[in-house]
């Protein structure tokens, strides 16, 4: 590290972390960290260090709480307060804000920074908070901010739309986050498939990584995170196609907290069909975060990041 603080470490990584995110655009640098994700899950599964993973992937350098939300944070600001986004949208993560203005850049990087603080150095000390993911959650809390400081909207978003159309109303689909996705027929579909490949991921990781463990050449935090996020990551890097896409090929299902809920219901019960299970959960819990939290809102509130924070948060008090 640059510096002797870790708290100093984290912030000045966080900062750049995050105006290189919003430089970006949330989406792509998101894709960005899912390939670094699954390369460092390569690594250790070969037998090498988990520096790629730990450190940079997942770390406040490149890691989701420091480029994704510095993305999708200086979208809301740009939208809301510099009325400069290119998409003309806070929810339009997919634009790069280049172009827009070094303040938006800095917002970024600013948000990124209380992100990745609040993660490492607040969440685990809150009752109840840290029984589910820190990364997940500090997402939700300060896209959340966000909102209310760029915006002057709560939560659920703008009050005339969720007194036109209903909290979790769709106005058929005409305003949903993915309206593709958003029938139960296809959550149903897309939850259990997503749940079984994540599940099933989980158990292979499982299987190498624990002689690992037992020769001492993996620690054992490693070897949870792994089998945790492996379908995560392989989820994040699938959204290339909704990055570069357009129209009919931008259509893909948004699965990374599927994976999630899917892999750590696997973890938990060494269960497939369990982990089925909590795929068709999380699938149908995205949707009702995104009918709540996303739809209705001025920017983006990312339902992955809520199903993540709500499913783990629920799973931390089942006795598997």
């Amino acid at each position: 590290m640059i510096f002797d603080n870790i708290i100093l470490d984290t912030a000045v990584l966080a900062f750049l972390g995050g105006c290189f995110g919003a430089c970006l655009g949330g989406l792509w640098v998101f894709v960005l960290d899912g390939l670094l994700v699954l390369l460092g899950c390569a690594v250790v599964l070969a037998g090498g260090s988990d520096f790629l993973l730990l450190q940079i992937a997942l770390g406040p350098l490149f890691g989701p709480q420091t480029t994704f939300l510095g993305g999708a944070f200086a979208a809301s600001y740009a939208a809301g307060i510099r009325k400069n986004h290119p998409g003309g949208s806070g929810s339009d993560i997919i634009s790069p804000l280049l172009g827009t203005s070094w303040d938006v850049l800095l917002v970024g990087g600013a948000g990124a920074t209380a992100c990745a603080l609040l993660a490492s150095a607040v969440i685990p000390h809150l009752p109840l908070l840290n029984r589910t993911d820190g990364l997940a959650v500090s997402i939700v809390i300060i896209s959340l901010i966000g909102r209310f400081l760029f915006h002057r909207e709560g939560p659920c978003g703008k009050k005339e739309s969720i007194k036109k159309f209903g909290l979790l109303g769709t106005n058929n689909y005409a305003i949903s986050w993915l309206p593709w996705l958003a029938q139960p027929s296809r959550l149903l579909i897309v939850g259990a498939s997503v749940g079984c490949l994540a599940g099933a991921s989980a158990m292979f990781c499982e299987r190498i990584l624990q002689p690992m463990v037992q020769a001492g050449s993996v620690a054992a935090g490693t070897a949870y995170v792994i089998p945790y996020i492996f379908f995560w990551s392989v989820s994040a890097v699938m959204l290339a196609a909704l990055q570069l896409g357009q129209g009919a090929t931008q259509k893909i299902p948004v699965t990374h907290g599927i994976a999630v809920l899917g892999a750590a219901a696997y973890l938990g019960s060494h269960s497939l069909l369990v982990a089925i299970l909590g795929g068709i959960f999380g699938a149908f819990l995205q949707e009702f975060c995104a009918r709540c939290f996303n739809n209705h809102g001025s920017d983006h509130v990312d339902p992955p990041a809520f199903v993540i924070t709500l499913g783990i948060l629920l799973y931390s008090f089942i006795p598997w």
